[in-house]
């Protein structure tokens, strides 16, 4: 009998693992995991478990390195190990997957810090550029955020495989694709040209249940959904007349579910045959032990009056005003986390 997740993966889903953990990668590749992403709250949480207390003491014992550059550096350690797990994919698809994702540093955009917007533009080219070089099957992850959506064309332009995250909104997507293809456009090759756009699934439905709650309970819970599955359709028309060697592709990411009243595997089996699911560990366990059936639905529209009533009542742009205020939080408090963290491990080395 086939398994969920092979089922999954069999309707045409890449499946990628929201971490870099190398116990999970390792479990997760065996169950047709391809690819993997990394942000501060993973590296964290490796932090924590202990495993990487020598690794710290080695770095750590570095005066010359401050607390930033160990975080850096340890982030490249453990996302490096994740890439040469999915390295045989990127090879076996040249290029078309077998990706591991790394994010480039949140406080860039940090609220409580706030750094000028060329600033912040020319942070994430030099950036994206070191933290790309060298790496076959590294993509840098950039937020749709206004200095992010600047600094792609030319990340682009260098020939950067991009990961454009954060992305709630139409507006934002189009932005992000039309200035990536602008980029790619200035190379001499698209051979290697590769990149993926991250729709963030559940949290517009936490969003439309704390701040729209007139919509009726057919709406109520869909409008994520809805929202993945035309970004989805505009972005395959896009590159159906933008034709490129490599697939450019949307990611369905915060497919974990909020809500205690859904199935772990609602986004999952909602958005399955297509593209990309970054999945939480969590996520594909519930999957896995799910014994559903999954099959294709990425192209199954919802009923048009469940359309017409989401379409009327959410407003989008405040819906991304509210979300990027949010996830740009999001992304900025685990990095000072981090830091603190590794400042008081570093404690027992510089005594």
């Amino acid at each position: 009998m086939t398994s969920p997740l092979a089922a999954l993966i069999h309707s045409g889903t890449k499946l990628w693992l929201d971490s870099v953990d190398p116990d999970l990668v390792q479990a997760n590749r065996a169950l047709g995991a391809t690819g993997a992403t990394s942000n501060p709250i993973i590296i964290s949480g490796l932090i924590k478990s202990g495993r990487y207390d020598d690794v710290l003491a080695d770095l750590g014992s570095q005066a010359e390195l401050s607390d930033n550059d160990l975080a850096w550096q340890l982030t490249d350690q453990v996302v490096a190990a994740a890439q040469e797990e999915f390295l045989p994919v990127w090879q076996a698809t040249n290029g078309d997957d077998g990706y591991v994702s790394f994010e480039v540093d949140p406080l860039l955009e940090d609220p409580d810090n706030p750094l000028p917007h060329d600033k912040r533009v020319a942070q994430y080219i030099e950036l994206g550029t070191k933290w790309s070089e060298g790496h076959q099957n590294r993509m840098i992850k950039v937020p749709a955020t206004p200095a992010g959506l600047e600094a792609i064309e030319e990340l682009a332009a260098r020939g950067v495989p991009l990961n454009v995250t954060l992305i709630f909104t139409y507006r934002q997507y189009q932005a992000a694709r039309d200035a990536v293809w602008r980029g790619a456009q200035r190379r001499t090759s698209l051979a290697t040209f590769k990149s993926v756009y991250s729709i963030f699934v559940s949290r517009v439905d936490v969003y439309t249940e704390q701040h729209v709650p007139e919509l009726s309970p057919a709406a109520q819970g869909m409008v994520g959904i809805l929202n993945a599955k035309l970004l989805w359709q505009d972005n395959q028309s896009f590159w159906a007349e933008h034709p490129t060697p490599l697939q450019q592709e949307i990611i369905f990411a915060s497919t974990g579910t909020k809500s205690a009243d859904d199935p772990p595997w609602k986004y999952v089996a909602a958005l399955a045959g297509s593209d990309i699911q970054t999945n939480p560990p969590a996520t594909n366990e519930a999957v896995e032990n799910s014994g559903q059936t999954f099959s294709r639905t990425i192209d199954q529209m919802l009923p048009a009056e469940v359309c017409e009533e989401i379409t009327a009542r959410v407003d989008m742009q405040r819906l991304e005003d509210t979300l990027m205020a949010e996830g740009i939080k999001k992304f900025a408090d685990p990095q000072k986390a981090l830091l603190a963290l590794i400042a008081e491990k570093r404690v027992p080395a510089k005594t």
